[in-house]
Formats: C-alpha cells, structure tokens, sequence
C-alpha cells in the first residue's frame, strides 16, 4: 500500500502532458536525452520534465533527478518547476535517500501550501521519516518524530486516502513503541530491578493498551508482584487481565501462577522470542 499510494499522483501526469505540442522536444528515445551534467535550458520545461518522468517509471532515478533539477533551474517560475520539485523528492525517496528527499519536501510544503497535491507532499515527508524507524532495540526518537509527522498527514487530510494509511502507520509504530518498552522491562526484570520494571511494563500497559504487547505486560506484572510478596496486587492485575483477554495464552500462565496444579499455556501460539522480532518489522 506504501508503495501504491506513494506513486498515485505520478500516475496521472501522463495526462496533464498529453495534450502538449512541445513534447515534439524529446520522443521519448532515452538515447537521444543529453549526457549527465549537460545543460537542458535549450528545451522546453515540460519536454524535460516528460523525459524525467520516463527515467523515473523506469528507475532510473539519478537521471529523473538530473531532470526535474534542470526544470527548475532553468525554468524556475513555470508551474513544470513546481511539479518537478515535488518529482525530485519522490525520487530521493525511492532510492532510500531519505534526508535528500525531506530536503525536497520541506521546500515544497512551505512554498507551496495551497498546491493541489500538497496532502501527498505531507504524507511522502512522513514516509521518509516512517521508514527510518528502527528496530526495537535501539533510541525510539525517530518512531516518535515519525508519529508526529504521520499524525500531521491525519489531522489536515482526515478524509483523503492518505490520512487511511497514515493511521495504520500510527498504530504500527504505536505498537513498536510497546515494544521498545517491553524489551527494556523483561531486560530490568532478568536482574531482579523489578521497581524498573514495573515502571517500564506499566507503561506499556497505560500508554500503550491497545497494543498486542499488553496482554504480556499484565502477565510480568503479575510475576514481579508475586515475586515481591504482593499477592493481592497479583490477583488484581491478573484479573484485570482475565477481564480484557479472557483466552490469552498470558492469562492463562497468570493463572497458572495464581492456582495451584492449573496448567500453563502451551508454547505453541503465544508470542515468543522470535514473534517478538517479527512484530518489530512492518
């Protein structure tokens, strides 16, 4: 989906150049285009700019961005620029350039806010942050950078397909927020640091509750409870845990923990270690 709505204003461009004379320019023989770093100013901006958009759709993206810089350089009040700069931050962003391409899309946004394509320039900038979002185990200040940017893209297009996407993303990096979370308080509860801990699964469980990783958080909850002597706060938190995840295999080993000779959960369908890596990867 990332991918597909990533390129959808590109699609169309085709029919916006269409109906132009001037494309005689350049008929589309990528060996007649000139070589790298030669000057396009004797062309007309929307014979480049076709010519960008077909080294674009063919991946070649160096050259779409040699392009689209050449229409905006040479032609920088033509409304062609304009479209070519947003162009270039799309192809930044296909070859993974990501601080290339927000440079692109920052500019355009502030240039260029009423521009009918300005909910898709809100929306690629918080994917260039989103897909910088690392993995569990490491500082999660670009996931929250990322929420905020994709957040921004909810609150001005609430009903455009962006905004749809964008609120997925929300609830992925939610959960790998979680997960950060629960990785630093298993780690705190290994060694005993259980007030750690319980700061740590407490989080997830208040923050972070409609995330998959709540049903474990009560579980260790109620693990470093009983390990503290806390018998009723155990019973507590895992009846809150009964109440809202009645079929939980974390429950079930709650209550395994709770009542003597009942069984735990089977291994099988509860999220181990290696589950625990998948869920990091969107």
């Amino acid at each position: 989906m990332t991918r597909r709505l990533a390129i959808l204003p590109f699609l169309l461009a085709p029919l916006a150049l269409g109906g132009c004379g001037s494309l005689n320019f350049w008929d589309g023989d990528s060996d007649r285009l000139r070589p790298r770093g030669a000057s396009y100013a004797d062309m007309e901006p929307e014979a480049v700019y076709a010519a960008g958009l077909e080294a674009l759709r063919a991946e070649r993206y160096a050259q779409a961005i040699e392009m689209f810089d050449a229409v905006e350089r040479d032609h920088p009040y033509s409304t062609w620029a304009t479209n070519a700069r947003l162009m270039s931050g799309y192809a930044e962003y296909s070859r993974n350039r990501y601080t290339e391409a927000l440079g692109q899309l920052e500019r355009f946004i502030q240039l260029h806010p009423a521009h009918r394509d300005i909910a898709y320039a809100y929306y690629l900038r918080a994917l260039c942050y989103y897909e910088q979002i690392a993995d569990a185990e490491r500082d999660q200040q670009g996931t929250e950078t990322a929420m905020a940017a994709l957040q921004e893209v909810v609150n001005r297009f609430p009903n455009s397909s962006y905004a749809r996407d964008a609120r997925l993303k929300i609830d992925l990096a939610r959960d790998h927020l979680a997960g950060k979370e629960m990785n630093i308080g298993r780690f705190y509860q290994n060694r005993k640091l259980y007030s750690a801990a319980i700061g740590r699964f407490r989080r997830v469980v208040e923050s972070y509750q409609t995330t998959n990783h709540t049903p474990e958080a009560l579980h260790r909850l109620t693990e470093i409870y009983l390990a503290l002597g806390l018998t009723e706060e155990a019973r507590k938190t895992a009846s809150v845990l009964g109440h809202n995840y009645p079929g939980n295999p974390w429950y079930q080993d709650s209550y395994a923990l709770l009542v003597e000779g009942a069984p735990r959960a089977e291994s099988i369908g509860r999220p181990g270690l290696l589950q625990r890596a998948v869920d990091t990867i969107f």
